[in-house]
């Protein structure tokens, strides 16, 4: 297996294209993914802020907020992890740390992108973005930070909504040159865009699927046939469980029981079967006996 985690990265995309980036929200659903059998996983910035903070995608969270998810995501997953590290929390040296960071906590690789510190979620209006040149900077300042030479830099940018596709083209291209690996254009509409990203910047290129904003739910061979390198659902299976949680909660608090809900739920024994719970078990019966630690005083 490649020694680190962007050599890993860089062996999925390899091995699958465009290879599927799966959003995970925390280390079980690391874990789940990894069983579903997806070669690489996805630390979305908005759900950390949702899941781990209780709160809206606009830049409330800092790096040591998405750090911390990091570190316990690959604690419990060795697929290949990239984070969302928004405009990389502050200017040259903070962006240079962030990285760095990011790099200490297990990450393959990461995004930033192209908006003003006070970012919005990149489906929503009212986006404003900075010069080219700025975002040429961070990028500089974002590779200087990197862990190591395998370590992915991926460059987004939100221009499409404010400047239009031909100006978005033209700052990726830029941003490939000032050191990007990837491109990661948001909020596209037509998928022939990508196959001119594909051709204008010269390295791979990253679509961004997720649900109930401006990308349609393309297929993978769509992907392909425009040259796309990964595909990306970064809050997928997120949205599926805060339905189903809802659902759940609904249930009990009417009908007093969750009697209705239960076939619902996913069952202990195939909990214990994703955290090879039995196995811990067996080992606490190696060490203590079948009695357990709490009772060898």
């Amino acid at each position: 297996m490649p020694a680190t985690p962007g050599e890993r990265f860089r062996h999925a995309m390899a091995q699958e294209r465009p290879l599927q980036l799966i959003g995970v929200i925390n280390a079980y659903a690391a874990i789940m993914a990894s069983a579903a059998g997806f070669r690489a996983i996805y630390l979305s910035g908005s759900g950390v802020a949702t899941a781990s903070y209780g709160l809206p995608d606009l830049g409330m969270t800092t790096l040591d907020n998405v750090a911390e998810d990091v570190r316990r995501i690959t604690s419990a997953s060795e697929l290949p992890l990239i984070v969302d590290a928004d405009t990389g929390w502050g200017a040259a040296f903070m962006i240079s740390r962030s990285i760095a960071e990011l790099g200490r906590a297990g990450a393959a690789g990461a995004h930033i992108e192209d908006q003003v510190q006070a970012k919005r979620c990149g489906h929503r209006p009212g986006k404003q973005v900075v010069a080219t040149d700025e975002m040429c900077d961070r990028i500089k300042a974002a590779a200087d930070g990197k862990p190591d030479d395998s370590f992915v830099l991926i460059a987004r940018t939100d221009a499409i909504a404010t400047e239009g596709v031909d100006a978005a083209i033209e700052r990726a291209a830029a941003y490939a040159e000032a050191g990007a690996d990837i491109i990661f254009a948001e909020a596209v509409t037509q998928v022939g865009d990508y196959t001119r990203f594909r051709e204008a910047t010269g390295v791979p290129v990253l679509a961004n699927l997720t649900e109930f904003g401006a990308t349609p739910q393309l297929s993978l061979n769509e992907l392909s046939d425009a040259g796309v390198d990964i595909a990306l659902y970064p809050l997928s299976a997120f949205r599926a469980m805060n339905r189903a949680a809802e659902h759940v909660f609904r249930a009990i608090r009417s009908e007093g029981s969750q009697a209705s809900v239960v076939d619902a739920m996913q069952t202990r024994d195939e909990l214990y079967e994703y955290l090879d719970y039995h196995s811990y078990e067996t080992k606490l019966d190696e060490l203590f006996g079948a009695q357990g630690p709490e009772d060898q005083r």
